[in-house]
């Protein structure tokens, strides 16, 4: 099932995810309903709390950018098919030169930003079998993870604009929280109260 995507504005963005076990309630279930909505919303990544859920999990699927041929092949083939769920993620190390991407959010519609990260990250998660991983990424699969991580820890990607940027955003950020644009997905916006 497509869930409605949390709009720019709402207090589960700003939340610190909390950790989950394998009791969550009907948790393969909350997966599907993410993965369809990711998709439904031609995203490469979601976190729960984008779905009004704040727990530590989120999904990252790389493939639509195996394509760009701005990126070597050894690039292109590490982004393809790369498909997983993170669950209770903390990331253990950021390291490497800072480079800027342009990067946009579901949460955050029509505005892009090229913002800088780390290279190279280290994080341990479990999957969604609950089994436990460390492993290291790097170049533009590391800033997907990290995106989606900043999520869980209550972090949108406007957050590491300049003061100035922000301010000239301000607006437009505004617009969204009120519902006053156009989206081709189903979203919940903060500031339309229910039942009007």
């Amino acid at each position: 099932m497509i869930l409605p995507i949390v709009a720019y504005g709402d207090p589960v963005l700003r939340k610190v995810a909390t950790d989950i076990d394998q009791d969550y309630p009907k948790f393969k279930e909350l997966l599907a309903n993410m993965w369809e909505t990711m998709y439904g919303a031609k995203g490469v990544g979601l976190a729960a709390p984008q779905i009004g859920r704040a727990i530590r999990v989120f999904l990252v699927d790389t493939t639509p950018f195996a394509d760009d041929e701005d990126l070597s092949e050894a690039e292109q083939k590490q982004l393809n098919g790369f498909k997983k769920a993170f669950i209770n993620a903390h990331i253990e190390e950021e390291v490497g030169d800072e480079w800027a991407f342009n990067e946009g959010c579901l949460s955050i519609p029509d505005v892009r930003e090229d913002i800088k990260r780390k290279d190279t990250i280290t994080i341990t998660y479990l999957d969604e079998d609950f089994k436990s991983h460390t492993e290291t990424f790097n170049g533009l699969l590391a800033r997907v993870i990290q995106h989606e991580y900043d999520h869980i820890e209550g972090i949108l990607f406007t957050d590491k604009l300049s003061p100035l940027k922000r301010r000239m955003l301000k607006g437009r950020l505004a617009n969204i929280s009120k519902g006053k644009i156009d989206v081709e997905y189903r979203m919940r916006f903060p500031s339309i109260k229910k039942g009007r």
